[in-house]
């Protein structure tokens, strides 16, 4: 029998146990009263805290979801952010993780937890920080950037076509070190060989790019695009900052995390709509996890090509 004997498998449960649970209470558990709060009517749900009876509309806090326009301009805004933050970062971070390849292990180490500072601090201190790089006239980029050559100042939290840049340079900022670290980690685990046998070959550095860097952290770069897309669609604590949970003018910075608040709690809007800020994430899910399904199985198709 291969694998594992039956008697040691036995002594793995109670290590399990503790896994379960936590599974259960914070993830099974929450799934289901998420599924129930969704098939509520908005009112009722509401009043169920002072133990009136709880009346069900079955799917039509769904439907009134889909037919929402502004849920398809939250769901369009957050595709954007997720698109444009894969496509900056990363390059960026495929670049930067070789130039420190080729730099001592002490440099190396410096610059590498330098660039790891937006990713390890709280979103909400590095989303402020952001601000003021952005804040009006008087901000960094307008001061040093965009004045100096002439141009009028830009201001990027109140104009539409500059509001989804920001929060996209605001991920670039964030993830970019972090996207690196992983890429140098994946470039230390290339076998020694392929190096040797390049400069044997008198390889380019274009060639070395193409034949030795891009296939050896090609899983790699497939694993941190999941991670951004769920990262992305999960987004909220940054955009909240900048814009104050309001997406913005003509809700041009509204994410799908923004939209869900605003429809929950009177903070956002009023609405006070549990059941239909349930039915937005419930609605969400399927989609997201189509789409990561749909990467996974077209990597193994190329794979098999």
């Amino acid at each position: 029998m291969n694998g594992m004997p039956n008697q040691s498998i036995r002594y793995l449960y109670p290590l399990l146990g503790p896994f379960i649970f936590f599974w259960i209470m914070f993830w099974l558990l929450p799934l289901g009263f998420g599924i129930n709060l969704s098939l509520q009517d908005p009112s009722s749900g509401i009043t169920n805290i002072a133990g009136e009876k709880v009346q069900y509309v079955g799917f039509e806090n769904f439907t009134r979801t889909i037919s929402d326009p502004k849920f398809h301009k939250a769901l369009g805004n957050t595709m954007w952010y997720v698109v444009g933050s894969i496509l900056f970062i990363l390059p960026i971070a495929f670049f930067l993780s070789l130039a420190l390849f080729e730099l001592s292990r002490f440099l190396r180490g410096i610059i590498a937890f330098c660039l790891l500072i937006p990713g390890l601090a709280l979103p909400g201190a590095m989303s402020k920080l952001f601000y003021l790089f952005f804040h009006g006239r008087e901000g960094a980029l307008n001061q040093y950037f965009v004045i100096p050559f002439g141009f009028d100042p830009i201001n990027w939290m109140m104009d539409p076509d500059f509001i989804m840049p920001s929060l996209v340079m605001q991920a670039v900022w964030r993830w970019t070190g972090v996207v690196t670290l992983f890429f140098l980690c994946g470039l230390e685990g290339i076998p020694r060989w392929q190096f040797e046998l390049a400069k044997l070959e008198g390889f380019t550095n274009f060639k070395k790019v193409r034949l030795i860097f891009l296939p050896g952290l090609r899983n790699l770069a497939l694993f941190v695009s999941v991670f951004l897309i769920v990262d992305g669609v999960a987004a909220f604590s940054g955009a909240y900052t900048l814009l104050g949970g309001s997406g913005g003018m003509l809700d041009s910075g509204l994410l799908l995390v923004t939209y869900v608040y605003q429809v929950a709690f009177p903070g956002g809007s009023g609405r006070f709509d549990l059941p239909g800020a349930a039915a937005m994430s419930l609605l969400v899910a399927p989609l997201i996890g189509g789409v990561l399904f749909t990467i996974l199985k077209t990597r193994t198709l190329l794979k098999k090509v």
